[in-house]
């Protein structure tokens, strides 16, 4: 079973005006893992596509996605699958298996994608102009950067997959990053990056426990409280960082202009109001 919500584009000065209920209508991703079902959201953010498959043992096909408006997903796309359950497997131009944390990168023109196992498969897709090869990346195979300290509590790891450094992709750049014990800050101090839109997936969260997600404009802050395998739409007017009340891991995605990730514009903890 295949479902696809879209949410367009929204200016900065709409979302001051915004509720909770509206800024999750529109920010919060949320209840995307359902057991033999895909889910899909077709953002007009970059034309970023965020979604998940969860096959329960069986099988499930993407192929004809009809907000794409090709025959089908990987026609003019690439996408990435990033497994945050069991083992799994993922058929397109060939068959990958997928333990936890491993990503898939399937380049435009892979064909449909068959998810099966016991895989939580996070799908992520931006349109392409190239093809450049599949590739799996094993989670040991990611480079891999630590930052932060536990005195300021956001000792962290930060895994690269498709990224620069890493492998060639058209737009996708994605990336996964695991906080320490007793770390509980991302991505602070924050950034922006007015030509690259960032999607969020906060997963490994106990049960019970939550994220609170930093968004909006530097000077007009907002957040979103999030649960596991729930995460955020993030503009590229928005700020993206977060704290939990417990350690987590998450899922950053981004698509633009570039691949450069070093391009941002900083904020500094002065102006965050």
């Amino acid at each position: 079973m295949l479902s696809v919500e879209t949410r367009h584009a929204i200016h900065p000065e709409t979302a001051k005006t915004f509720d909770t209920t509206n800024l999750r209508k529109h920010f919060h991703v949320g209840d995307i893992f359902k057991d033999g079902e895909i889910k899909l959201i077709y953002t007009h953010y970059d034309r970023m596509i965020v979604g998940g498959a969860v096959p329960a043992g069986g099988t499930l096909t993407l192929d004809h996605v009809k907000e794409c408006g090709t025959a089908s997903i990987l026609d003019r796309r690439e996408l990435v699958v990033v497994n945050i359950g069991g083992d799994g497997t993922v058929e397109a131009d060939a068959t990958y298996t997928m333990g936890k944390g491993d990503m898939l990168y399937l380049g435009m023109g892979a064909g449909k994608i068959t998810f099966s196992g016991a895989g939580r498969f996070y799908i992520l897709s931006a349109p392409a102009h190239h093809t450049y090869p599949s590739r799996l990346i094993k989670i040991e195979e990611a480079a891999n950067v630590k930052l932060g300290s536990q005195e300021t509590s956001n000792e962290r790891t930060i895994y690269q997959f498709v990224h620069p450094d890493v492998m060639k992709s058209c737009q996708l750049v994605v990336g996964m990053t695991k906080l320490a014990t007793g770390s509980i800050w991302n991505t602070m101090p924050a950034h922006v990056h007015d030509r690259r839109m960032e999607a969020y997936l906060y997963f490994d969260l106990p049960e019970g426990q939550r994220a609170f997600h930093m968004m909006g404009e530097p000077d007009e802050t907002r957040h979103l409280v999030l649960k596991n395998e729930e995460g955020a739409i993030s503009p590229p007017w928005s700020i993206h960082s977060g704290a939990g009340t417990a350690n987590y891991t998450f899922i950053w995605a981004m698509a633009g202009d570039n691949v450069d990730y070093k391009d941002v514009e900083m904020v500094s903890m002065e102006t965050l109001r």
